[in-house]
């Protein structure tokens, strides 16, 4: 159940409800479901890709023949917040215990990491007196640069095996979940954060007002908070519906953002538009009591470029489901089209997005030979519901394959260098998302 502490001038009215109210209508018992921010009933659908595994619920051989579990993968706007968010199925302790995504893999999210650490280091003088928290450090690929820089952090991961890897950077590391119940025992201690990060997780979190409560609670009278997040206005533009899978609660814009946290007690002073993870955003978060940190032009002008696209309108959202239809009926095409001209198509990745997709679109062993992944915690296993076999990249100069589809396409240059070699044979590169495109 959602909690609903700190009660604030927009959720009053709301929080009489309880998260999944049992209703009666017309004699017939149904589940309503109910935002996860503003508690609002959730009545509007963004996108029905069906019924979809955990997409990071690789197989092993030996339960090759055992059931898989599959849930849908339908995911709301809610009307109230537009907050964009999926049902929750599995709990974060049975997805994130042990997982099997390592961010030092991709050697381009490796150096955004080192250029973040130098840039903010700088831009707000942390130095040895200063404390560093990352929430979802992973295997310490930003953390480590913290280390080398001799300022105090701690890194928070549940994920045991991945946490264990960090250590090994010289990361101190608390495996466990963040909300308030952590952030409170933090502070009790004489921890509070002057820098909290925290990339790539707030969509991970099924209770975002406990998450942001425990934000700031744990954050100094001072301190700054950085996350980032993909920004659903580019998920929306370029198509980028593999992006949504079980292990993404909420997929966020800056407008809806920047209401929950207010709504807690924070202000967005700063935010940048990124690159990464095909477009993000990092905010720069404060306590609303902290005067020395002055709102940027960014905000404003990141506010009007949501409204001029219609962020703030249910019609942006409601429109999107067909398009994606589309783009299933062209990929499935260019697949069959490849097939029936005799030619191989294989995978250089095994990512969440690119399992999403797979199992939208039906594609299986008979159209995808295999998947490739410089992950060692990958190679051997079968991707979930497509059980496509998953090898290491020196597989592909055992079958030579006509075409490598790039499934992390956000990392396709990066990719493009490191599997150059399929084009001495005649190989060439294909990219799915936002739209089909063969590179020679």
């Amino acid at each position: 159940m959602v909690q609903t502490m700190g009660r604030t001038k927009i959720h009053e009215r709301f929080y009489d409800a309880a998260d999944r109210s049992i209703r009666e209508e017309k004699g017939i018992k149904y589940m309503e479901t109910l935002c996860r921010f503003c508690n609002m009933t959730l009545k509007e659908l963004f996108v029905d890709l069906g019924l979809s595994p955990l997409s990071n619920s690789f197989v092993h051989e030996n339960n090759l023949h055992k059931r898989n579990n599959f849930y849908p993968l339908h995911t709301y706007v809610c009307g109230h917040c537009f907050l964009v968010q999926l049902e929750e199925f599995e709990s974060p302790d049975e997805i994130f215990t042990d997982y099997v995504y390592f961010s030092s893999y991709s050697e381009s999210w490796v150096q955004h990491a080192r250029t973040y650490v130098e840039v903010i280091v700088e831009r707000f003088g942390l130095d040895s007196n200063s404390q560093v928290l990352e929430i979802a450090c992973n295997d310490g690929y930003l953390l480590q640069f913290m280390v080398e820089k001799q300022i105090p952090s701690i890194g928070i991961e549940p994920a045991r095996n991945v946490a264990e890897e960090a250590r090994k950077k010289g990361v101190t590391v608390l495996s466990e979940f963040f909300g308030s119940d952590l952030a409170s025992s933090l502070v009790k201690k004489g921890t509070k954060a002057d820098l909290l990060i925290g990339n790539n997780v707030l969509a991970h979190v099924p209770n975002i007002n406990d998450f942001i409560i425990g934000m700031k609670q744990v954050l100094s009278e001072r301190g700054v908070i950085t996350m980032e997040f993909p920004h659903l206005l580019r998920l929306i533009e370029q198509n980028q519906f593999d992006t949504i899978y079980h292990e993404h609660f909420s997929y966020l814009s800056f407008l809806t953002v920047k209401f929950m946290i207010a709504e807690h007690g924070l202000t967005l002073f700063d935010v940048e538009e990124l690159t990464t993870h095909g477009g993000s955003l990092r905010i720069y978060a404060k306590h609303e009591e902290d005067e020395t940190k002055p709102i940027t032009e960014n905000v404003t002008r990141l506010e009007l470029l949501e409204f001029q696209k219609g962020i703030h309108c249910i019609e942006t959202y409601t429109t999107f489901a067909d398009r994606v239809k589309q783009i299933k009926r062209n990929i499935l095409q260019f697949v069959i089209d490849v097939k029936n001209q005799g030619k191989s198509i294989v995978g250089y990745g095994a990512p969440a997005k690119g399992n999403t997709l797979l199992n939208y679109c039906g594609i299986g062993k008979d159209m995808m030979d295999y998947v490739v992944d410089r992950n060692p915690a990958k190679q051997g296993l079968y991707l979930p519901g497509t059980h496509i076999p998953v090898f290491d990249i020196e597989h592909m100069y055992e079958t030579k394959p006509d075409y490598v589809v790039i499934m992390p396409w956000n990392l396709k240059e990066e990719i493009f260098g490191q599997i150059s070699f399929i084009r001495d044979w005649g190989g060439q590169f294909v990219v799915w998302i936002p739209e089909v495109e063969v590179f020679h």
